[in-house]
């Protein structure tokens, strides 16, 4: 597999440190992030999932542990919005130019607002999707926030 990709070329520009590691993408899966995490030996809340999601109607991106579920109400608040919803996985793949288990947050096509997760910013590195599937990125959340100008609030339901 090719590692470059949208996601590396954006980083690559942003002149963001990444590492890249490959795993085997298994197709069907119905929790690509903790797959991933798996397969890399990582632990499932190191591994940063990311969804597409609307607020108010409006695309947004936000950036969660992969062992976590996203509160709608903690995004709403987040983007300043009323409600948020999940975004249909054609609408998210025409949007970002990823395909669904593939989609990162990084050099997607259309720019929209990023939240990433706050309880994230306190590891050392995040592992995101690489915009390949089967592809990751290692990076520091603090660097991965500040390429792609997102603020990290709280999103994620409580344990």
């Amino acid at each position: 597999m090719s590692k470059a990709s949208p996601a590396t070329s954006f980083l690559t520009r942003a002149k963001v440190p990444f590492r890249t590691v490959e795993y085997d993408y298994h197709p069907g899966t119905e929790r690509v992030a903790l797959q991933a995490a798996e397969a890399v030996g990582l632990p499932a809340g190191q591994l940063l999932k990311t969804l597409m999601v609307e607020v108010d109607g409006k695309p947004a991106c936000a950036v969660v542990p992969g062992d976590r579920s996203l509160s709608m109400k903690k995004v709403a608040a987040g983007f300043g919005g009323k409600s948020a919803a999940m975004m249909a996985p054609e609408k998210a793949e025409k949007l970002t130019g990823y395909h669904t288990g593939g989609i990162s947050p990084f050099g997607q096509r259309k720019r929209v607002p990023i939240l990433f997760e706050a309880e994230a910013m306190a590891l050392e590195e995040v592992v995101i999707n690489g915009g390949k599937r089967g592809l990751l990125l290692i990076l520091s959340p603090e660097a991965a926030c500040a390429a792609l100008g997102a603020r990290a609030k709280p999103l994620c339901a409580d344990l």
